[in-house]
């Protein structure tokens, strides 16, 4: 029996069409494994001490996922999975090593499912210490793996022509070697760290120099600098280092006065109790200046080491004689997240007062709750 040319290719037609039906349908149904980082390094941990890596996964498929197996490649390493997981759902896998051989180690696990043809290889990195010793008390602050002993350094006291040195000390808490170095150094800063390249495990310093001639006001400078751990590295926030530097007046400029002509500064109180703010948002605190002398007193600068406080003073001029109110707000939800403590700093004319310091009191973290 002879079929017609037509009726042929209406077949053939047909059955390509079957064809490209049940390749739309595999497609369609394919599944999709995917992994944020399939390498961890997950650092250091003591002999014997075990160490576990954590894999998140996902399901993008469009039918669960099934995982046949997670295989290490040797028997020190143990794996924890899950043998089904969902459509669109995240998962972990864990990969723990236990630390019984001393250096680094490299462990790789392989992941078969329906959800990739080809195996997936997860890789756990890091290195095995003698014993791991606890830095947190000598270096309780951390920059990602650079661990360091301070984030703040001020220069208290600072006449022109003093050059003081500050000192952060630094280890490297990681597992690759860093080159340390410090950002945006004003012009009055110089930064020297030693050793120039840190190798994981060892520690070093940082020393900035204050070179005093270039600072350009008397009273309170204060700046940030950032630490990277490598040249290049992004400055935030997370990286950043507060300065003050406090410069004082002249004592040249005093020469003139006599004691017993000078100016002379009482206060009512040197310290301002905002320790407890009573469930309120703010608090106020008030002080009495008076110029007790025989010239005038000035007050030549007003400012705030930190943040969280408000200050109106109603004269900076004070005749012998004169008072003058300095009153202070404190605000709970700023002061409670101060890094140093707050203070306020007055540059006068009295010679026996060109600095004056008024300390904010905070013993417990004020809790603001409303504003009255």
């Amino acid at each position: 029996m002879r079929i017609s040319k037509l009726v042929f290719l209406s077949v053939i037609n047909c059955l390509l069409s079957i064809a490209n039906c049940q390749l739309s349908i595999t497609t369609a149904t394919a599944q999709r494994l995917t992994i944020a980082e399939p390498v961890k390094d997950v650092g250091r941990t003591g002999f014997k001490q075990p160490i576990t890596a954590t894999f998140e996964l996902r399901n993008k498929g469009l039918r669960r996922l099934v995982i046949e197996s997670v295989k290490p490649d040797c028997g020190c390493t143990a794996v924890e999975y899950p043998k089904e997981v969902g459509i669109g759902d995240k998962f972990t896998i864990k990969m723990t090593f236990d630390a019984k051989q001393l250096g680094h180690f490299q462990k790789m696990a392989v992941v078969k499912s329906n959800g990739s043809k080809r195996p997936v290889y997860l890789v756990m990195r890091g290195i095995v210490l003698p014993e791991v010793l606890d830095y947190s008390g000598t270096y309780p602050l951390a920059f990602g793996d650079l661990l360091l002993d301070k984030n703040e350094l001020e220069y208290d006291d600072v006449n022109k022509g003093d050059h003081p040195i500050a000192e952060i000390h630094i280890l490297n808490n990681g597992m690759k070697t860093m080159v340390p170095n410090v950002l945006h150094l004003p012009p009055y800063l110089t930064a020297l760290v030693t050793p120039e390249t840190l190798a994981p495990g060892k520690a070093g310093k940082v020393e900035i120099t204050l070179n005093s001639e270039k600072l350009r006001d008397f009273g309170l400078n204060q700046t940030s600098v950032y630490l990277a751990q490598q040249l290049g590295d992004k400055v935030s926030p997370d990286n950043e280092i507060g300065i003050s530097a406090v410069l004082l007046p002249d004592l040249k400029d005093y020469e003139s006065f006599s004691k017993a002509l000078a100016p002379q500064l009482q206060m009512s109180a040197t310290e301002i109790d905002f320790s407890d703010f009573g469930g309120k948002s703010k608090k106020h605190a008030e002080i009495t200046l008076q110029n007790t002398g025989k010239t005038t007193l000035k007050i030549t600068s007003m400012q705030m080491f930190t943040r969280g406080l408000k200050i109106t003073l109603d004269k900076q001029t004070l005749e012998p004689g004169q008072l003058a109110k300095m009153k202070v707000t404190g605000y709970a939800s700023d002061l409670q997240k101060v890094r140093t403590k707050p203070r306020i700093l007055m540059i006068t004319n009295d010679p026996d007062h060109a600095k004056v310091v008024i300390n904010i009191k905070l013993t417990s973290h004020p809790s603001p709750l409303t504003s009255k």
